[in-house]
């Protein structure tokens, strides 16, 4: 009998999937051709949920954007001996870009530009609850000043903090993000009860402003976790995320850069194209398959894994490294035959860690700038980086012409400096909705929201707008009107896109990091009594790591992960590195 290379397929050719190809091969060769190597992918490019695209003469991304925190990132290390981080392209800024250029503005429903005096205090507040969440402050090891200051967002803190140790009446256990939040809040509108209150600003009320800078900050949080609502974001794994330290940037030759240079290692024909997997059969046991698992391939000995793909071809395989995301995995263990299953089904521990997990919709808005728009500001040369403050989708106030998809979306700016196509994200419902709006809806939608909010924006930092600033501005102070117009838009639809269901992963409440473990579990796992074909199927993607999920760089951890698992298995059974 022929004795063949082991051969590993790896499903989906994004980040860890190409991660864990490039290792492999790079090993292998190293070895003397240890492996036989094959990558299949559904769609009809590489690079996954990475999608570098363009959009109005500018290079844009549909999905994953930033290097967070380039201190330790290996994707910032590749871009760096890539050359990929400067181009003499514009390219897309961070948010954060904004506040070096002083053209951030928060404006509240009805075109009223809020004064510093409202907005910033709730936003220090909304930092320093995240910070709470996220591990970075504990009032078990703050210093006692801290404690003991009078400070508004400190008092909030201390007193969410309480909560989520099961004081003042909350309970500790299965707390959500969301509630630690509104705790705060709570608290911090205790503590100011005696503010003046404010003018000019119609029937906003002070309290009002609050809770709806308070609600915009909690929608940016939703783009940062997908989570749809924060309520399903689980407390306690907060702590457990881990970032890189140092700026979270671009990268100017675009993120599938990255992509392409992984890829550029491996022989021509080893990324297969358009092999969407429809069924995985794999062996639980040795001698309890039916006779068409013995099948021999080629003439040589039969291998323990079976991928039958949607053109109806088959392929046979030792070990299957799988990187779908976890929205396809969702679908894999619900009685939706449509999609891509396991034959026999997975442990019920992995499918419950499946089903426990969460996985959200971030979608992006491109939106091009009709030539026709003009702001009439004395000083502000572009388009201004807005923050929007709503009435609550309930309120009286509302303006009846904005549709409620608009409602939780934040922020509109330029993707850099000068450029006439702007931006905006949408979470959950609303990014699910846009999927399935027409472009002539979404660009009414748009263009009446953002006019609403621009109606009266005429100046910022000059003297003149000093009351306007605060609310308080005069018919002549208001005298011009703007009137936003779009003249194309592109959206993303990663909730619909079958190959993905969703963007990124989350840890939600009565979820915890041991199913994101348990999510990278293989199958079987090793044993020595090798009662089955060991490692037959791995898993890696985002939603495997338990520290970076939700990160290209956790993709990239993971690939590593799976590719070193095999790597490790041949070198103890005496074929790697012989």
């Amino acid at each position: 009998m022929v004795i063949k290379k082991p051969k590993i397929v790896v499903i989906g050719a994004g980040m860890a999937g190409l991660t864990a190809a490039n290792k492999l091969y790079t090993a292998s060769t190293a070895s003397k051709d240890l492996f036989e190597l094959c990558v299949v992918e559904g769609g009809t490019r590489i690079g996954g949920r990475i999608n570098t695209s363009e959009f109005g003469g500018d290079r844009i991304e549909m999905g994953a954007t930033w290097i967070h925190g380039i201190e330790g990132s290996p994707l910032h290390k590749i871009a760096q001996e890539i050359n990929s981080l400067h181009s003499c392209q514009p390219w897309e800024c961070m948010d954060e870009n904004s506040d070096e250029n002083n053209t951030t503005i928060t404006i509240a429903e009805g075109g009223f530009q809020l004064h510093p005096s409202i907005v910033e205090p709730v936003t220090k507040l909304f930092k320093n609850l995240i910070d709470y969440c996220q591990g970075k402050k504990d009032t078990a090891t703050a210093s006692n000043g801290e404690l003991e200051s009078s400070s508004y967002y400190n008092i909030a803190a201390k007193a969410a903090c309480a909560a989520s140790k099961g004081g003042g009446g909350g309970s500790g256990k299965n707390l959500s993000v969301g509630s630690f939040l509104r705790r705060g809040l709570d608290a911090y509108l205790g503590s100011v009860k005696e503010q003046e209150e404010v003018k000019g600003y119609g029937k906003w009320s002070r309290k009002l402003l609050e809770e709806a800078v308070f609600a915009m900050h909690e929608n940016t949080e939703r783009t940062y976790t997908s989570a749809c609502d924060l309520m399903s974001l689980d407390y306690a794994t907060e702590s457990e995320y881990k970032v890189f330290p140092g700026e979270e940037i671009t990268i100017a030759k675009g993120y599938l850069s990255i992509i392409e240079s992984l890829a550029s290692v491996l022989p021509q024909g080893t990324v297969q194209l358009g092999k969407k997997v429809t069924k995985i059969e794999w062996q639980p046991q040795k001698g309890d398959s039916d006779d068409e698992r013995n099948i021999m391939e080629n003439g040589c000995c039969s291998r323990p894994v079976k991928l039958h793909f949607y053109d109806g071809s088959v392929m046979y395989a030792d070990h299957v490294i799988v990187t779908v995301s976890l929205g396809v995995l969702k679908a894999a263990i619900s009685d939706d035959d449509s999609g891509m299953f396991f034959s026999p089904p997975l442990p019920p521990s992995k499918a419950e860690a499946i089903s426990r997990l969460g996985f959200g919709v971030v979608n992006k808005l491109f939106m091009q700038l009709s030539p026709t728009t003009t702001l009439q500001h004395e000083q502000q040369q572009h388009f201004p980086f807005l923050q929007m403050v709503f009435h609550s989708p309930q309120s009286e106030m509302r303006h009846k012409n904005i549709p409620w998809w608009m409602r939780r979306t934040t922020t509109l700016f330029p993707i850099y400096n000068n450029s006439n196509v702007l931006l905006s994200w949408f979470v959950g419902e609303e990014a699910l909705a846009l999927e399935s709006l027409k472009d002539e809806e979404i660009l009414n939608g748009v263009s009446t929201t953002f006019s609403s909010f621009l109606s009266h924006y005429k100046c910022q930092n000059d003297s003149s707008s000093h009351n306007l600033c605060n609310g308080n501005g005069n018919s002549d102070e208001r005298s011009h009107t703007n009137e936003v117009k779009f003249s194309k838009i592109l959206k993303s639809k990663w909730g619909t896109d079958p190959l993905f269901l969703g963007s990124y992963s989350y840890v939600a409440v009565g979820s915890s990091g041991e199913d994101l473990d348990t999510m990278a579990e293989p199958l079987p796992k090793d044993s020595i009594t090798f009662q089955a074909s060991p490692l037959q199927i791995l898993f890696a993607g985002e939603a495997t790591h338990r520290t970076h999920y939700s990160t290209t760089h956790g993709a990239y951890f993971s690939g590593l992960r799976e590719a070193n698992r095999l790597l490790q298995h041949y070198h103890c059974v005496g074929i790697y590195n012989n």
